[in-house]
């Protein structure tokens, strides 16, 4: 605990992680530096980051983050929301967890990327027991509509 305010007072932006003094900006998985390894999370609902683009979300994350429903936003193509990439490092992550749990991917949008991706992947996505939500449910308020999904737990 000394070591620690020691750390925090003379290098600000600095903190310990297993002993090991560290700056948690470069602990980013896109840093190129490692980051220390932990048992993975387990959680009901996870919103993968960042509209599903590819900045933020590597096959790391699916294997840290382990959910049974994954909301996938995102509709912007132009910026790579949702990124091909990020749904197949969720492939990736999950094919490596070692149990077989239910998975459920919900799009908040439907796009040509989800579309032409779950279309590929239909086989890979039965053998990890991944299932996609199709979005054709639409909930109606005042003059507004739009795409929803119901989760109870």
């Amino acid at each position: 605990e000394d070591e620690l305010s020691r750390s925090s007072h003379s290098n600000p932006g600095k903190s310990l992680v297993n002993g090991i003094k560290t700056n948690p900006a470069a602990n980013s998985p896109k840093s190129g530096l490692p980051v220390p390894m932990g048992p993975p999370v387990y959680v009901d609902l996870a919103y993968i980051p960042n509209h599903c683009s590819g900045k933020n979300t590597d096959p790391e994350f699916f294997k840290r983050v382990r959910a049974s429903y994954y909301v996938v936003s995102g509709n912007d193509a132009a910026n790579g929301e949702p990124s091909r990439a990020v749904l197949d490092a969720l492939l990736e992550g999950k094919s490596q967890w070692g149990e077989n749990l239910q998975v459920t991917l919900i799009p908040t949008h439907d796009t040509e990327v989800t579309r032409e991706w779950y279309q590929q992947t239909h086989e890979k996505q039965q053998e990890l027991n991944i299932m996609v939500l199709a979005s054709s449910s639409t909930v109606v308020m005042q003059d507004e509509s739009f795409p929803a999904c119901k989760i109870e737990f």
